[in-house]
């Protein structure tokens, strides 16, 4: 059975946990000819294949009920697991095992086959550029997870941090990076970007003002925000157009940024915007004719999209429980949670929102009958595009 929601078609089997697993698996074989694999996975006396833990690893994130290591291995011995996800009985000792020998890479090449499948749209500046927004988000980790050990303060802290590159038409995931909490979200940044790539970043990555010389050596355009302490050294203002007021641009000028010569910025244009809280000050090394005033406005109020996309991946994905804890296996159960992400957003037309998820979850322990889903998924959307709009 096939149904329109909205512009996709959404078969029974799509909408299936199964079918998602096996499209996966197709995926997967993909991007593993592509790529070099352990030798360990071609030994013949090896019983766990990788297509079969990662496959019952991504069903711990899609299915409703199975939510820790021991829940997986026992679902493993299910006779309909072990016919479409993996091909017999795991053990937990087996499960934990792989994490150590499986290379995150081969998940990372399932990401960016997802990431570009889905639609790009027209952009969202004059010069047709894909914008992207990006930032990083702290996962809690375990004390005995000392990989990730860092001293803040006096305190110990464990946390994880994932630096993402959001795609802000398709509020999908673009680029992703998995470390410990110390490393700089800066010098992350400055890796992923590539040239003729399109950046919006908060206050944080405006601290650092050679950056922006790097950023521009580099091919990479940016609106970042500035701190209100930084040091400007105005050099030339500019005219506003009636669109720039409307969109409560208050001033616009080039500017040098930095108190001492050695340390001054490139040159760069500097925007003030009033909101109802505050004044922004956001800088841009775009020129006028290529990003006006009031485009730079628009495109930082949207920077909020990241934090929401980090909370549905906390909230509504569920990924707070680790399955894996060393380096390797975190990357891994952080790969495969935006790769489901993908996936879902794939299928269903946009992001899951809770009712959404509840609705495909209800569906998968055959609650809800495939057009009660539909419907269901219909009306959420509809809601959404109401709320955009609005």
């Amino acid at each position: 059975m096939v149904v329109q929601v909205s512009n996709v078609a959404v078969s029974d089997q799509d909408l299936s946990g199964w079918r998602l697993v096996s499209d996966f698996k197709r995926r997967l074989a993909t991007a593993a000819r592509d790529g070099k694999l352990a030798t360990t996975w071609s030994d013949t006396q090896r019983l766990l294949q990788y297509s079969d833990y990662l496959s019952l690893f991504l069903l711990g994130l899609l299915n409703p009920v199975v939510r820790t290591m021991r829940g997986l291995c026992a679902a493993s011995h299910l006779e309909k697991v072990q016919e479409e996800v993996c091909s017999r009985a795991v053990s937990l000792g087996s499960f934990s095992e792989a994490q150590s020998v499986l290379d995150p890479d081969l998940l990372a090449r399932v990401f960016q086959q997802l990431a570009q499948q889905l639609p790009q749209g027209c952009g969202l500046s004059p010069g047709s550029r894909r914008w992207m927004v990006q930032d990083s988000s702290l996962f809690d980790a375990l004390p005995r997870m000392y990989w990730c050990l860092w001293r803040r303060q006096n305190t110990d802290q464990h946390q994880v941090r994932l630096h993402l590159s959001l795609d802000l038409e398709q509020e999908s995931p673009a680029k992703v990076s998995i470390t410990p909490d110390k490393v700089c979200e800066r010098a992350a940044w400055r890796k992923q970007a590539q040239p003729g790539e399109a950046y919006i970043g908060d206050r944080y990555y405006g601290e650092d003002y050679q950056l922006f010389g790097r950023m521009e050596r580099k091919g990479v355009a940016f609106v970042v925000r500035l701190r209100d302490e930084a040091v400007i050294n105005a050099e030339e203002e500019l005219a506003l157009s009636p669109a720039d007021q409307q969109a409560g641009v208050l001033r616009s000028a080039w500017m040098h940024l930095g108190f001492r010569e050695s340390n001054r910025s490139i040159r760069v244009r500097v925007i003030w915007v009033q909101t109802p809280k505050e004044v922004l000050r956001l800088v841009t090394n775009l020129k006028p004719e290529e990003l006006a005033a009031a485009d730079v406005a628009q495109l930082y109020k949207k920077r909020w999209t990241i934090e929401l996309f980090f909370r549905w991946v906390k909230c509504i994905l569920g990924c707070r429980h680790w399955l894996a804890e060393s380096p390797r296996g975190v990357s891994i159960q952080l790969y495969l949670a935006l790769i489901a992400a993908l996936l879902l957003q794939l299928y269903s037309g946009q992001r899951p929102n809770r009712r959404m998820m509840e609705l495909i979850q209800f569906y998968l322990l055959g609650v809800a009958s495939l057009e009660e889903l539909l419907a269901g998924l219909e009306k959420e959307r509809q809601k959404s595009q109401r709320g955009k709009k609005s």
